[in-house]
């Protein structure tokens, strides 16, 4: 009986396996297909990379990237990290059920993060950092309780952190986003937290002293935010910490005494950048394991901790501007013990107030050591002998300090010497020699000491040198040529203040990169050398104060970016130069107390006597009224007193011309109504634009075939073709002429190209006016072909047509900022007519092969002259607003007169928006708030928070560690942009000054110093 039963039942068992086989195998086969279904809505949604590869020939679980579970094969990850990837995330992931881990790290993905993302219940790893995405966080993430790493640093984020709750949240960081407002209490419920950074945002508030209860944390970042008050007490439980960041906050209040006991297991502390006060706690020497420590530019006073050299694991010591020491002996007694520390590599007692002798065991430190700021302090005594045996250091600032003597020959050693400062001392004695000997030496600083006799000709095997100060000495003697001749790679060299003499190198016209040269205030003697005029790079020349005599060279005259020209106080004799009237950014000019005769030009830096001066020249005449000089007896003076002046003369010619011009005109339109062919408009033929006809127009581009157009606007659209004249391809822009205005257009911008020449404009090679096939009135305007496109494509779409990445560096944004300033100075104050844009924007901004900046597209211009004005009296008889919403200034809009600043507004618009990467017209701006008031309120404490998050990455790099110099330029350029787009005109800044702080930002960036030790901002910016 028993049997039976047991045989029944294994009966009922094996029918209801065999009848649900099928509906399982059913099941996993349905599952697989939703599964390969969402992987392929991914790969629609995406851009570029290796996702490109799946192929539908293979099982989606061997595609790159996808990882499926061994049972059921079904996806369980996806690590798709750099891969270059673009375009959004489909939000048919939330279909993965069985997904656990994705890494869409380090792309350029943009969107929103998918609500759907919260049906992923098994997911335990979410990591899309590095990225371009936006918008809050979805509150849906909280629904994912299995999810333990949370890792969406670097996008742009916004919103407040929205995260409530998650026990098993094991590392979470929303580093470098947007999000604002506090920082929630409610993180202290992540109880299994161990890692939380939110550095680099907008949070701000106190630090919650719920945060204290998180026992596990073990590092806690919230430095680059706008966070105050005190570190509350609850911190000091967490005895687990390794990395404790709060640098770049406004926390103030001392460190509790007992810090060192707190964190037994610490190894990053960075306090830097913050209103501590009070005394560095001693018990900081408890924490043995402690790496880096690094308080900078706070208000720490009083002595450093005197056996700093217990930790011996420490790599950083970083100190710099505070308060420390009180200028006496005594205050630098913690450097004999910080030679136990054998892995120091930076140490950084900079700007305190620290006195004393330098000790010799300074010789004893970290053979590991790569950087020594110990500059402006009050630190005395001779420089000692063993500093040659830190043979590793890159970085050797000691100026600024009372240092006597001579410089040790042991520095010699230095072989890897990047940078050398000794500057602003009381060194004296010869350069020593063996200076030579630093083969990679870049920057050297010895200036404002008492060195004396020659320059070391040992100096010339520092090939490399870009930065040399000796100014402020006594040296003299003649400097050879074969000497300068070696620094090829010079931006700055200054000489002043010493007693060199003879004739200066004519070997300097060797260093091409020259920006700066200062020699004045020597006893150099001689004739100018012309070989000044090949060094196109140079900004300011300052030789004043020397003997030199002869001419001006005229070859000064070739050097487009001089900025500032010093001959003053020499025995130049002959006539000024008629070229630097010519140089667009020369701004100071000084000629004074030489022994020039002749006539004083007018124009460019001659027209304002705020920027020259030519006292002590008796024998000068003429100029602009204002200087007072006397008028110069010319020939246009004898031609007036013999008859005809100059003036009549020309008005004479011109008129004859005028009326020739006129038949011949009538002609053409005669012949133009019996034939119906082409017309080239009377201003072109004038000056011998090539002709073209409709038919060479429609081969030029196949038919005007769509795939040929290049862009599209009101006016008409642009098409690329190829000409038989002309090697090279051309722009070709077709007016639609069911639009009335454009006939207007196309007048406009013939008119207002006709005539200009410039680097920076886009070059009209002709115009057509002719009739199609079927009897219709034709119009086209044919133009230089960018071969790189708009400046609008570079900024706002992150892939070419061949979808690979490009973008702009800051670099790049500057010399195209030049450009089109150049531009508009051209147009507006040297041009034959001065001329208006009226329409300036990123689209009508062009870049060439080089990526060298055109402005284009003059169908609205404004030219300013009597003649002109006629084809624009629309100005003044039509409410139509001239411009582009966002760009045009805001008198337009109120029914202003058109003006040359309307243009300077336009311009500083284009640059914010180059900063920022937002559109004027954006949602952002609005009640009051406007791209121009979004930067003016960020400069210059939130100023980081407005850039664009890829020159984010240009200055703030690995560990963000800051390039201050780059900042410091990009704070400057975006300053100008600022200056341009003030609401009332004649606030704005003048274009001559645009064009030449931007020169000078160029100079600055390109002279940069990749570590400076003199800008507290170079220290690291919090953990990463």
């Amino acid at each position: 009986m028993e049997k039976s039963r047991t045989k029944f039942l294994l009966c009922i068992v094996a029918v209801i396996t065999l009848v649900s086989m099928p509906f399982t195998l059913v099941m996993a086969a349905l599952g697989n297909e939703t599964d390969r279904l969402v992987l392929l809505a991914l790969k629609d949604e995406l851009v570029g990379g290796g996702i490109l590869s799946w192929n539908a020939s293979l099982h989606f679980c061997e595609w790159q990237g996808v990882r499926c579970g061994g049972q059921h094969q079904r996806v369980i990850g996806l690590s798709l990290a750099s891969m270059k990837l673009g375009g959004s995330i489909s939000p048919s992931i939330g279909n993965l059920s069985f997904l656990r881990e994705v890494n869409f790290s380090n792309n350029s993905l943009k969107g929103n993060i998918p609500r759907e993302f919260g049906h992923l219940k098994r997911l335990r790893s979410l990591n899309i950092s590095y990225n371009n995405l936006q918008g809050n966080i979805p509150i849906e993430l909280n629904n994912c309780s299995n999810l333990q790493f949370l890792m969406l640093r670097d996008n742009s984020f916004s919103g407040t952190i929205p995260f409530q709750s998650g026990e098993n949240m094991i590392k979470l960081s929303l580093a470098s986003n947007d999000f604002v407002g506090g920082i929630p209490s409610s993180l202290g419920n992540l109880s299994s937290l161990d890692y939380l950074q939110l550095g680099n945002n907008h949070l701000e508030g106190d630090i919650p002293f719920d945060i204290g209860r998180l026992y596990n944390l073990k590092t806690l970042v919230l430095s680059q935010n706008n966070l105050s008050g005190t570190i509350p007490s609850s911190i000091y439980n967490l005895s687990a910490m390794r990395a404790l960041g709060m640098g770049l906050n406004k926390l103030h209040g001392g460190l509790e005494s007992q810090l060192g006991f707190a964190f037994p297991e610490l190894e990053i502390l960075h306090f830097g950048d913050n209103q501590f006060s009070g005394r560095i706690p001693a018990s900081i020497t408890n924490i043995s394991g402690l790496k880096e420590f690094d308080i900078y530019s706070n208000g720490f006073s009083g002595l450093v901790p005197e056996n700093m050299g217990k930790l011996q694991n420490l790599e950083l010591f970083y100190i710099d501007y505070n308060h420390l020491g009180i200028g006496k002996e005594g205050d630098l007694d913690f450097l004999p013990s910080l030679t136990n520390c054998s892995l120091l590599k930076d140490l950084d007692i900079h700007h305190n107030r620290l006195g004393g002798v330098l000790p010799n065991s300074i010789a004893n430190l970290s053979a590991q050591l790569e950087h020594l700021f110990m500059g402006e302090n009050q630190i005395s005594g001779s420089i000692p002998e063993g500093i040659g045996n830190l043979d590793k250091l890159i970085d050797l600032h000691i100026g600024e300090n009372l240092f006597t003597g001579e410089v040790p020959t042991s520095i010699g050693k230095l072989r890897n010497i990047g940078r050398f400062d000794l500057s602003l001392n009381r060194l004296s004695g010869e350069i020593p020699s063996c200076i030579g000997n630093l083969s990679r030496l870049l920057y050297l600083y010895l200036n404002g000491n008492n060195f004396e006799g020659r320059i070391p000709l040992t100096l010339r095997k520092c090939k490399d040198m870009q930065v040399m100060d000796l100014s402020q000495n006594k040296l003299g003697g003649t400097i050879p040529d074969q000497l300068i001749a070696a620094f090829q790679s010079l931006i700055t060299l200054n000489l002043s203040h010493n007693s060199f003499n003879g004739s200066f190198p004519s070997a300097i016209s060797n260093s091409k990169n020259l920006v700066e040269l200062y020699v004045d205030n020597n006893n150099f003697s001689g004739e100018l050398s012309g070989g000044f005029g090949e060094i196109s790079e140079l900004r300011i020349l300052h030789m004043q104060g020397n003997y030199f005599h002869g001419s001006i060279p005229q070859a000064l005259g070739t050097l487009r970016g001089l900025e500032s020209l010093d001959l003053s106080g020499n025995n130049l004799t002959g006539t000024i130069p008629l070229e630097l009237q010519k140089l667009p950014f020369l701004v100071s000019l000084n000629l004074s107390f030489n022994q020039l005769e002749g006539e004083v030009p007018e124009e460019g830096v001659f027209n304002n006597t705020s920027q020259f001066s030519l006292i002590g020249n008796k024998n000068l005449c003429g100029g602009i009224p204002e200087i007072e000089l006397p008028k110069c007896f010319n020939q246009a003076a004898k031609a007036k007193r013999n008859g005809l002046s100059t003036k009549s003369i020309i008005i004479i010619v011109i008129s004859l011309l005028l009326a020739s011009v006129s038949v011949a005109f009538i002609a053409i339109l005669y012949w133009r109504k019996r034939s119906g062919k082409e017309m080239i408009p009377l201003a072109l033929q004038q000056v011998n634009f090539v002709q073209v006809s409709y038919k060479e127009l429609v081969q030029a581009t196949n038919g005007f075939e769509a795939s040929n157009v290049i862009g599209k606007g009101s006016f008409g659209s642009v098409y690329k073709g190829f000409l038989d004249q002309q090697e090279n391809p051309v722009a070709i822009k077709v007016l639609n002429l069911q639009n009335l205005r454009a006939i207007k257009s196309f007048t406009v911008e013939c008119e207002a190209l006709r005539n200009v020449r410039h680097r920076n404009l886009v070059k009209l090679i002709t115009c057509c006016s002719s009739m199609d096939y079927q009897g219709n009135d034709f119009k086209a305007i044919v133009l230089e072909f960018m071969a790189n496109g708009t400046l609008e494509s570079w900024l706002h779409h992150d892939y070419d047509e061949d979808h690979s990445p490009r973008h702009l560096n800051f670099a790049q944004m500057l010399d195209i900022a030049i450009d089109v300033a150049n531009a508009l100075d051209y147009l507006h104050h040297h041009c034959r007519t001065p001329i208006i844009h009226r329409d300036l924007k990123l689209t009508n901004v062009l870049l060439d092969d080089d990526m060298v900046a055109h402005v284009g597209d003059f169908g609205i211009a404004k030219l300013l002259s009597d003649a002109a004005s006629k084809l624009d009296n629309e100005q003044t008889t039509s409410s139509i607003i001239k411009g582009t919403l966002g760009y045009l200034t805001p008198e337009y809009g109120m029914g202003g007169s058109t003006s040359l600043e309307g243009d300077i507004y336009s311009y500083g618009i284009l640059i914010l928006e180059m900063i920022t990467r937002k559109r004027p017209t954006d949602d952002l701006f609005g009640d009051g708030m406007s791209l121009h008031s979004y930067c003016k309120m960020a400069l210059p404490e939130k100023f980081e928070e407005i850039l664009d998050f890829r020159l984010l990455e240009q200055i703030n790099k690995k560990s963000q560690n800051i390039d201050c110099k780059m900042l410091d330029c990009l704070v400057s350029f975006t300053k100008v942009g600022v200056a341009c787009s003030v609401e009332v005109p004649a606030q704005r800044m003048k274009i001559e000054d645009v064009v030449t702080e931007l020169y000078a930002i160029k100079a600055r960036l390109r002279a940069r110093n990749p570590i400076d030790p003199q800008q507290k901002l170079k220290r690291a910016r919090g953990l990463t």
